[in-house]
């Protein structure tokens, strides 16, 4: 059974510390993966206004987010401008690279696209996407081949202005099968590869999920002759949960699972579906994310 491994890296302490130290656990493991790294400025301590939601305040509490991201996470660039983690950490980005994993496009600046997305015009997204898609470039010496909405988050202007770029594919929605969106009437030429499994942070304290149990209740969540995507974080996986993380690995491998990066689950064009994207929400997650839906009638 082929589990693709997809790993987010939004933030500056997640790519100094946290990148490098999956790298490692995964040569021990002998695994690939695809790492999405976020490359402009490290603002994520601003979901700190979002403690006014009670939900997303609700999440944070449940998940224990002090312990599990660190203040230097939780505070970064709530008050100053946060640092260009491409600019420092690019070195870090090229071992990743060097090292065998697959290496695609999160985000210029993860905060402002998982919070403004819904108020960004077509250009505005261009424009975060075309500075991102530089930097990457100018860090790997050639394009990206594939990219990652943060959080989750896209819509049709979203899907469009990627068409723009040569991505040989697209993880930036949840879902259940790999598939060509079609957006009025049109198919578009880059697939989607949706994450199909929840996050730590979704499940942990939820239905009796605990750390003591986590890797039982994942392995029980893949299937068999369908579509197996895992998101995992570089500032959870990667840090506060990496001996957790390495002892699913660990677990999942003596069942004979093999992890993959996502473009090695890529089958011939001709055999994959169409399909759409809409906003739902999900368990265990605030806010809204971009979901796999049956495509539109003609």
């Amino acid at each position: 059974m082929k589990v693709g491994l997809r790993i987010d890296v939004d933030t500056f302490r997640g790519t100094r510390l946290g990148a490098p130290h999956l790298c490692r656990l995964l040569a021990e493991r002998r695994i690939t993966a695809t790492f999405f790294f976020s490359v402009g400025p490290d603002n994520m301590g601003r979901h700190l206004w979002r403690l006014l939601d009670p939900k997303f305040l609700a999440k944070m509490i449940r998940s224990r987010a002090p312990s599990l991201y660190g203040w230097d996470i939780l505070l970064r660039g709530a008050f100053w401008p946060g640092p260009l983690i491409g600019r420092k950490l690019q070195s870090v980005i090229r071992a990743a690279a060097a090292a065998g994993h697959e290496v695609g496009l999160h985000a210029w600046d993860h905060h402002a696209w998982q919070q403004r997305l819904e108020r960004m015009d077509d250009q505005a997204i261009a424009a975060h996407l075309q500075k991102a898609h530089a930097e990457l470039t100018r860090i790997l010496g050639r394009p990206p081949l594939c990219s990652a909405a943060p959080a989750w988050k896209c819509n049709r202007l979203v899907l469009l202005a990627k068409e723009r770029f040569g991505f040989t594919y697209n993880s930036d929605c949840r879902g259940h099968g790999i598939f060509f969106p079609v957006l009025d009437g049109r198919r578009l030429a880059q697939p989607q590869v949706p994450v199909t499994l929840p996050t730590y942070d979704e499940v942990i304290g939820r239905g009796g999920v605990s750390d003591a149990n986590y890797p039982d209740f994942l392995l029980s969540r893949l299937q068999p002759d369908h579509l197996n995507v895992l998101t995992v974080h570089a500032e959870v996986e990667g840090l506060a949960r990496r001996r957790l993380f390495e002892n699913f690995l660990r677990q999942a491998q003596m069942r004979a699972v093999t992890f993959v990066p996502l473009g090695e689950l890529l089958p011939d064009p001709a055999e994959i579906s169409t399909g759409g994207i809409a906003p739902r929400d999900i368990p265990g997650r605030a806010g809204w994310v971009a979901c796999q839906t049956p495509p539109a009638p003609p």
